[in-house]
This record gives C-alpha cells, structure tokens and sequence, in this order.
C-alpha cells in the first residue's frame, strides 16, 4: 500500500476546513436568498454577509465598514492600483511597486502604464529580497497615487518592513497597499498599528474556498469601483454577492484569528526541522531568504546544479506536492523574476524548490521528505 500523500504547497492553495465548508452548506441549500432583496430569504443572507463582515475585520483589527468583499486576491490587488489611479488626480500618476510582488500587483501597475499614462516605478529588493528603502524614499513625492509592497512574498516567505513603509507613505501622504494574502491569519496585520490604506485578502489561502476575498480599505482613501452594474458593497464592488463563499471566508478569519499564535508557533517548528534537514542531508543547497524575518510556513530551498521542475515531478511521482513558486506562474518556461530581483542567475533560480505548510502537516511528513529527497536530488543532478 503506497504511502499517503503529503501535500506541502499551501501558499498555492489550502484544502477548505470541515467548519468553513459546514458553515457555506445552508447557504447553497436552503437559505439561497439575494442579499439585495428585502423579504426574509435576503435578510438571512445580508445578516450572514454582515457577520462575516465582522470576523474579517476582526482578523485585521478593523471597522467591518472598510472591508470590502471581492473574489479574491487578484481583484483586491487590482482594485488598490487601477481604483486608486483612476481616482487620482491629475497630479498623482506615479505608482510604486516592488520587484518581488505578486504577478497580480505587476500586472496591474503595468497595465496602467500601458493604457492609463501611468508612471510606473519598480523598488529593487536586496539579495534576500527586502525592499531598498533609501530608493523607496527618494521616489516618495506628491506625485505618487499608491505605493504597492506585499507583506509575505508568496515565494520566499520573506517578510518586509511594512510598518516602516506605511509610516513613510503616511508622512508624505502617499496611500500604501500591502497584498497580505500570504500574511493574514499566518503572522497578523493590524491596521491600527500600521497606517495601510488598503490590503488584499484571498480566501483560499485561508482555508475558505477559491473565488472569494476581501479588501480593505481604510476610511477616507478614494478609488473608483472597477466593477460596474449595481449598489452592492456600499456601490464599491458590483455583482450579487458570494454568499456562501463570504460566509466560509468569515469563519476561516475567525479561526484563524484564534488559533495564529499556536499554530504559527507549530508551523516554524516543522519548517525549521525540514530546513536544517535539507541542509544537513542535501550538500550544495542555499535558503532562499535566509537570515531575514520569514514568515513560519514558507521554505525556499535552491538546489545547485538541479532542476527545479524535475525536482518537482519527481517528488509527485513520490506522492509529495511543492512547487517552485506562484501557482500563477506554472508552465511557464521562465525562472522566478522574485530570485532573478534578488541577485540570482537564471541557472539558480530555476533550481529552486518553494514548501509551503499549513494545518495537515505533522513531523511525519517532514521525516517522508527528508528520506526521499536526498537521493532525487542526486539522481537529478546526475
């Protein structure tokens, strides 16, 4: 009997949890009310969309009237760049991102600049990818609409200096946008105590379903809806709400909110056992991020003179699941442009294997991996 699956590619996406799925059911059954109408099928509806409402904004320390529901990450990220430019004066058509940002902030700065007369600047990032503030601060004028940098990089799990980049946007009163998708319910953002004006929340990296996710947006930052039709979200985001959908993410925020310190606590400990394992175990391997804040559930580990994508397949021939980096990413012939932004050769980047942990994984799996891999490195390497 082969032996079960271990699956370890948690920042691409997490399995729905038991109580989160419970929680939706009602919702696709029996209380399928529009939450725009006024008799009891769309009050039930509005009243759960109102609650889950609240438990997001718990997770961020949050007024529930500032989130914003959407379908996900990439929506959020792209509502906080194109929203927020488009609501712009004519004075402010500068927009900062990182070098290390997800493809869906990229993406979204670019498209500005192409259609939209944007000017679009990327910050440089050091070689364990941290932000170049000195370079940050001498573009931070009157003339910059937003400036975009992630709390967690979804492929290193390294972690920036938020807080410092939010108190220097706040100085110069430049509205600043992390995408904490990889970050909310995992190490925590209070946007009480970090001056963000607008952060990105995906569910399915929160162990509610894909399709769903929430926006923040603090009180006075103008933007300019970029889905048009109706008055849904307060005439913010048009499109009949997700209910079931909303309603996982809300549960998922809450539970998330409760268990963080421990299960953040349980994640670093299994990580660091599978990192001290590779390095031990593995000669000619780097950590990609090493020595710099990380968050607990991220591993990056380039394997020197292998293949990153024949590491791949042949871990899943094995029943282990990694990856080398974003999900968005996959089939692309290209090496990760967040490794090539930190200095690394194309042979180097593309070396690299990305483990990312969540709330299934135990010490055995850990043990399962570090039997394995050594000699599919090797023999990759041959």
């Amino acid at each position: 009997m082969p032996p079960p699956a271990v699956y370890l590619d948690h920042s691409a996406t997490t399995p729905v949890r038991p109580e989160a799925l419970e929680a939706m059911l009602p919702y696709l059954s029996e209380s399928f009310g529009n939450a725009g109408s006024i008799h009891a099928f769309g009050r039930s509806a509005k009243a759960a969309i109102d609650r889950a409402r609240e438990q997001v904004a718990a997770l961020l320390n949050a007024d529930p009237r500032h989130i914003l529901f959407t379908s996900g990450g990439t929506e959020s990220d792209n509502l906080a760049i194109r929203g927020v430019l488009a609501a712009a004066g004519p004075n402010r058509r500068r927009v900062l991102v990182s070098a290390v940002e997800h493809h869906a902030v990229l993406h979204a700065a670019e498209y500005v600049r192409k259609h939209e007369g944007a000017d679009m600047r990327v910050l440089s990032v050091d070689a364990a990818g941290r932000v170049d503030m000195h370079e940050l601060e001498s573009l931070l004028d009157d003339t910059v609409a937003v400036v975009s940098v992630q709390h967690v990089n979804n492929e290193t799990g390294v972690v920036q200096p938020i807080e410092r980049i939010a108190e220097r946007c706040a100085e110069r009163g430049v509205l600043f946008h992390t995408d904490a998708v990889q970050s909310a319910g995992r190490i925590g953002l209070d946007v009480q105590r970090t001056p963000v004006s607008l952060a990105a929340l995906s569910g399915h990296k929160l162990y509610a379903p894909k399709g769903v996710g929430a926006c923040y947006v603090a009180k006075g930052v103008a933007f300019e809806a970029q889905a048009i039709g109706g008055a849904q979200e307060r005439g913010r985001r048009a499109g009949t709400e997700n209910v079931a959908g909303i309603v996982a993410l809300g549960l998922a925020c809450e539970l998330a909110r409760t268990e963080m310190t421990a299960e953040a606590e349980r994640l670093r400990n299994l990580r660091d056992r599978l990192e001290q394992g590779i390095l031990a175990y593995i000669p000619d391997t780097r950590v990609n991020g090493a020595g710099v804040d990380r968050a607990p559930h991220i591993l990056n580990v380039g394997f020197n003179g292998a293949d990153g994508e024949s590491l791949i397949l042949a871990l899943d021939l094995e029943g282990v699941a990694v990856s080398s980096g974003s999900a968005c990413t996959a089939g692309s012939l290209d090496p990760s442009h967040v490794l090539l932004a930190m200095g690394q050769s194309h042979q180097e980047a593309q070396s690299a294997l990305r483990f990312s942990l969540g709330r299934g994984n135990t010490g055995a799996d850990i043990d399962r991996v570090l039997n394995i891999l050594p000699a599919i490195v090797q023999r990759t390497r041959g």
